[in-house]
This record gives structure tokens, C-alpha cells and sequence, in this order.
């Protein structure tokens, strides 16, 4: 899934690439990625774009006033062409949910895989999408004190509350594992239970990781950002290998549709984290 430092490398490259075109069309491939109807998406033609932001992990386009929101889900991509194919993409066939053409050039909306949650939405602010006016704070601009009071009450794991975008924004799971191993904290720590040398050391851990992740990835070629996202990382997608840190093998905690790694040695004392989903499969 794109998380906040693939998403505002994506910003960006459409602030330098994007911003000072005028939209000439906008197909709509998939209609079930579509999550408005007024005004409709075909009112972004003959508007110039004026900016490109990020909410979390939604990417708003600003054309004169006109926004059109995405968010890419777990296996959503933005694909940017120079010389996009004038040829409108067939409806329900293929990968490519939206595509926006700006003159010659323009960019696809694509969703890999079956299960398609890749949403879009066209609004007059970018608060009008539900999920952007529920965000907590961003997690790139928080102080340490606010992420302590972000923290304080909290009875759910630490892992889970990273993830969730209504107390922070724009941390997924990869980058929670990430940050988690660097701070040498248990995914399962209890998130409100935390003292004030581990909300410190989060804290300094989640900045340094996903400004090092921002630098890394803006710039790069949208098509390259996935490939730089995968090569940045310590333990997460790395179960069965060892950590680069202390040389213990990765393990890996697993759910129904995803997991999560850490690192025995260098977040819990050695210990194994219950994994229900093997120990099912054990029995």
C-alpha cells in the first residue's frame, strides 16, 4: 500500500509535472472506483491544474478549485506518461480505474489484483471526503508532545494505533514495522502505556525514517517509487531473514488478509510473539 512518504513523492511529481496544464479529458474506466456524482468528473475538463497535495495518504489534485482525491488502497499505483495514449481505456477491462489527460501528456489511476478498492472523488474542498475530514494529526508534522497526548488513554496496541489514520495520518503497515523496530518497541507494547523515553524515541525514530523514505523516493520516476519503497526496508517484508541490525531472524505475526514483522532480539527480549493464524495450523 502506498503510505505517506510514496504518496507525497507522488505530490510532488505532479506539482513539478502536472501544475500549469489544463485537464482535456478525464475517462472513467471503473465506475465503482467512482465515489461521487456531483459534480462529475467530466467538469475537470478545460480547468488548469494549480496544485498537488497530500492529506495522509490521499492524493489531491487542485484543478482551479476543483478537486479530484484519491486514494490508491493496497494496490493502487498513479502511472505518469509523457505521451499518454489518446485511446479511452475499456470500462471493467484491465487495471486502469481513471485516467486524466493533460494535453500530450497525463496519468493513469491503476489497481493490480481482484479486490478493487482504489476510490475517487471529485469535490469542491478536499474536507468533503469523508475519510480526509477524520484524519488526526499528520505524521510528519506532529511534535513529541503531541504524539504523547495522541498516546495518553490509549488502550489498543502500539501497532495497531500507528496504523490507524483517524489518531495519526499517513503511517501505514510497512512503515509502522519500520519505525517500531527502530525504536526498539513490541508491535504489541499497550500504545498508552508507553514512558516518556519510548514516546521520545518513537517519535524520533518515526521522523527519521519517513523524512529519510521522503527524500529517497521524491524525485524518483512514479514508476520506480515502489522498488525504492521495498529496498528501504529493515524487517518489514523481510520474515525468515536476518535483521540487518543484530542478526536474529525476522518474524513474522500474520492476520487474515495481512502480517506484520519485527525483530525478536531488538523489540521484545527474545521473545515470539503469538501468531494465531500458525498456531491453527499447528494443531
Amino acid at each position: 500500500m502506498p503510505e505517506l512518504p510514496e504518496v507525497e513523492a507522488l505530490a510532488q511529481h505532479l506539482r513539478a509535472h502536472a501544475v500549469g496544464r489544463s485537464v482535456s479529458r478525464v475517462d472513467l474506466a471503473s465506475m465503482s472506483a467512482l465515489k461521487t456524482a456531483q459534480p462529475s468528473h467530466a467538469e475537470l475538463a478545460g480547468r488548469v491544474v494549480t496544485d498537488a497535495r497530500r492529506h495522509g495518504k490521499y492524493l489531491d489534485l487542485d484543478c482551479a478549485g476543483l478537486h479530484l482525491v484519491c486514494h490508491l488502497a493496497r494496490a493502487g499505483w498513479l502511472r505518469w506518461s509523457d505521451e499518454l495514449s489518446p485511446v479511452p481505456p475499456k470500462p471493467g477491462r484491465g487495471p486502469i480505474a481513471l485516467r486524466v489527460h493533460l494535453g500530450g501528456p497525463g496519468f493513469d489511476l491503476t489497481e493490480a489484483g481482484t479486490q478493487k478498492s482504489l476510490a475517487v472523488w471529485v469535490v469542491g474542498e478536499a474536507s468533503e471526503v469523508p475519510g480526509i475530514a477524520k484524519l488526526g494529526p499528520d505524521a510528519l508534522e506532529i511534535d513529541v508532545a503531541g504524539l504523547a497526548g495522541v498516546l495518553r488513554g490509549r488502550t489498543e496496541r502500539i501497532k495497531t494505533l500507528l496504523t490507524d489514520q483517524s489518531a495519526l495520518a499517513g503511517i501505514g503497515n510497512a512503515y509502522s514495522d519500520e519505525i517500531l523496530h527502530a525504536a526498539k518497541l513490541s508491535p504489541f507494547a499497550a500504545a498508552g502505556r508507553l514512558d516518556d523515553a519510548a514516546v521520545n524515541r518513537l517519535h524520533a525514530c518515526a521522523q527519521e525514517i519517513l523524512r529519510d523514505a521522503v527524500q529517497r523516493s521524491v524525485g524518483q520516476d512514479a514508476a520506480r517509487l515502489k522498488a525504492e519503497k521495498r529496498s528501504g526496508m529493515r524487517v518489514h517484508g523481510r520474515a525468515g531473514l536476518p535483521c540487518p541490525v543484530c542478526g536474529d531472524t525476522v518474524r513474522e505475526v500474520s492476520y487474515s488478509e495481512r502480517s506484520l514483522q519485527y525483530c525478536p532480539t531488538c523489540q521484545t527480549g527474545g521473545k515470539q510473539l503469538a501468531d494465531r493464524r500458525m498456531s491453527r495450523l499447528l494443531k
